[in-house]
């Protein structure tokens, strides 16, 4: 089987390569992406068993390699179109141009989700429609947002500077989401071929640690980078020979203990002194589960504790169904069942809740019902290692 595949890609690798040239240019470039493709089809058919149609197969897969290797640039040209757009200068002296960038499309002048949606779109570079996933809504919405957004900045009459320290409090609750919303579309693409895009991360970092220089004493800047360090700390246990591996099945050796530490010691000295903020509850949440020595040793009734904290301050479809599981690991999976069968109708279609439902459904023995609700999640996702693992996690059962 193993040597009709290497035949067959072999075979199928400059007809692969020919498509993806043609249709985005760049031969070296291409080249790299029709051979992570090939890669993947090496270690996947043999497995899964040879598509049906394996030329398309390789040429979506070298395809979404390709898009992925441009997003950097474009990501670049967004913001110097975002620029020269609002007529300002694209240089400032002894200050970080991005985070002049992120500040100035926080606006005041803008509603906040135009705040949002601007400052996704040119600052971090997604594009219009994960900003749309990102956001939940539709993506002509985020569209004329950000039309509109820039239309308001320009008449405004906003300079490319840094805005005065009196001005930066009013512009930390959208500044914060954005960064928020970076983080975790890098740490999750919300689809293509990758699991994880680094450099959106490890940017929102990077951003928000300059953020934390300028306001050492705003608790939810703290309490933010906290939560992005502890969580980025459990990358490189996330994938194992290219398959994602939930947090219960991660090899903990592997995850960074260095940023583990900061993020405790930064989320428990914030606390004490620092009104409790959504991003505090966050990373504490975080903390807990970077503390267990194991999935077993985690202290579900101290998590649910806290979501009940975070529900009842930030409440929204992601915090009701994370507080379900919570409930469910602390209690039992029938309880957590009855209450997502309560809270169904206000956590939309997203596929998450399928998944929490399989979940817990193969908990209480209906390996059925888990089945078709793994294989329906998996349907619905549009990243490629999460479809893999759904599909795996249904087969399995």
């Amino acid at each position: 089987m193993t040597t009709g595949v290497e035949g067959l890609l072999r075979e199928l690798a400059p007809q692969v390569l020919g498509a993806v040239v043609r249709r985005y240019g760049g031969f070296d470039s291409c080249e790299d992406a029709v051979q992570e493709a090939l890669l993947a089809a090496a270690v996947q058919w043999p497995r899964d068993g040879v598509p049906d149609n394996p030329k398309a197969w390789l040429i979506t897969a070298a395809a979404r390699r390709r898009i992925e290797s441009l997003r950097a640039d474009s990501a670049r040209r967004r913001r110097e179109d975002t620029v020269a757009t609002l007529d300002v200068p694209t240089e400032v002296s002894g200050v970080d141009d991005t985070l002049t960038l992120l500040l100035l499309c926080c606006h005041p002048a803008l509603t906040r989700v135009s705040q949002v949606a601007l400052t996704l779109r040119a600052v971090a570079g997604l594009t219009t429609a994960e900003i749309a996933r990102a956001l939940l809504v539709p993506e002509s919405t985020v569209g004329q947002r950000i039309s509109r957004a820039k239309a308001r900045i320009k008449a405004a009459g906003a300079e490319f500077r840094l805005p005065p320290e009196s001005e930066l409090a009013e512009r930390m609750e959208p500044v914060l989401e954005v960064l928020y919303l970076v983080f975790n579309e890098g740490y999750t693409a919300s689809s293509g071929a990758l699991l994880q895009r680094v450099e959106l991360s490890s940017e929102a970092i990077r951003l928000t640690r300059q953020v934390r220089e300028r306001l050492p004493d705003d608790g939810e800047v703290a309490g933010l980078l906290a939560l992005m360090l502890l969580t980025d700390a459990r990358r490189a246990a996330r994938t194992g020979d290219g398959e994602l591996v939930p947090l219960a099945e991660q090899d903990r050796s592997l995850w960074d203990k260095e940023a583990i530490a900061e993020g405790t010691e930064l989320i428990s000295a914030t606390l004490a002194r620092a009104p409790i903020g959504p991003y505090q509850l966050q990373a504490a949440i975080a903390a807990v589960h970077d503390e267990a020595a194991s999935a077993e040793d985690t202290d579900w009734t101290q998590i649910l504790g806290l979501y009940e904290l975070l529900n009842a301050c930030a409440p929204g479809p992601m915090v009701t169904l994370n507080r379900i599981v919570a409930l469910a690991m602390a209690h039992g999976p029938r309880e957590g069942l009855a209450e997502l069968a309560t809270a169904e109708d206000s956590l939309g279609g997203h596929y998450r809740v399928g998944v929490v439902r399989a979940h817990l459904l193969e908990l209480t023995g209906d390996f059925d019902g888990a089945r078709r609700e793994f294989e329906s999640a998996a349907a619905r996702t549009l990243n490629v290692p999460e479809q893999r693992y759904l599909r795996r996690r249904a087969a399995r059962i």
